[in-house]
């Protein structure tokens, strides 16, 4: 089982602060927290672009996780495993030794998981008399459990921000639309205005947006598109009132009934 005193890495491997607050945070698990295991992998693998994890370090933890005995992650059953290198490159899909090892390094020391090195640096379990684990040296996948509402956090930010990605880029597709066919229609009409200029400048705008946009990219876009659209349809405003006095002189003759009527009354 896990102790309270920090442990360091064996052999020539270095010690770090942020592997420290690994361990302290590990120790603050809410007592009797149970997390399904694989809900953790779901919420890293959708969450990755926030927690800061890539797909190899996944496989690792994946390969991590399914050496845990039970479905659920909690202290009461322990939170070590241990093994080997050979063992979890087979469940990493035969990930090669110099690349699980360098990822494992990734997950120690973004505090995914923690070392627990035996004094020799062996990974093993030491079984008591009626054969339950007393200690355990391997990898501590208490993080993962401490770590579990952050994860979740980092889901609903990643979908969140997905949303908001989607909504923009309706309205740009919206905005490209409406200005291509109305600037197209303007110039069939004969509509007086400057609609090569506009026409020049919205082919500007669309050539500009990159291909794997993020929201801060597309924000002006967005913009700039919106002020094109309300350019294109005061033009055409003006074009159409210009076009069609007589409905403006029957506006001002009810305007001016509606006066009369108010008077005699």
């Amino acid at each position: 089982m896990e102790t309270g005193i920090a442990t360091t890495p064996f052999g020539r491997r270095p010690m770090s602060l942020a592997m420290l607050a690994a361990q302290n945070e590990s120790r603050e698990i809410p007592k009797g927290r149970v997390v399904d295991k694989w809900q953790i992998y779901r919420n890293l693998c959708e969450g990755k672009s926030i927690i800061g994890i890539g797909d190899r370090a996944l496989a690792v933890v994946n390969a991590l996780l399914s050496f845990y005995p039970d479905s659920e992650l909690s202290e009461e059953n322990g939170l070590i495993v241990f093994p080997s290198n050979a063992q979890l490159s087979l469940r990493a899909h035969g990930m090669p030794d110099s690349t699980l090892r360098r990822n494992l390094a990734e997950l120690v020391d973004c505090g995914l998981v923690i070392r627990r090195d035996s004094p020799n640096g062996k990974r093993y379990a030491r079984k008591g008399r009626g054969g339950e684990i007393e200690e355990a040296f391997g990898f501590s996948l208490a993080p993962l459990l401490a770590r579990a509402q952050e994860f979740e956090a980092a889901v609903e930010r990643v979908r969140a921000d997905n949303r908001a990605l989607r909504l923009m880029r309706e309205r740009i597709t919206l905005h490209r639309r409406d200005i291509h066919k109305l600037i197209e229609a303007a110039v069939e009409e004969d509509v007086p205005g400057d609609w090569g200029g506009l026409w020049r400048r919205f082919r500007a705008v669309v050539e500009s947006i990159p291909r794997r946009a993020c929201i801060a990219e597309l924000e002006p876009v967005v913009a700039d598109l919106a002020a094109l659209r309300d350019e294109v349809d005061k033009l055409l405003e003006i074009h159409m009132e210009s076009t069609n006095p007589s409905g403006n002189e029957s506006q001002s003759e009810r305007q001016q009934s509606d006066s009369n009527t108010d008077s005699i009354f």
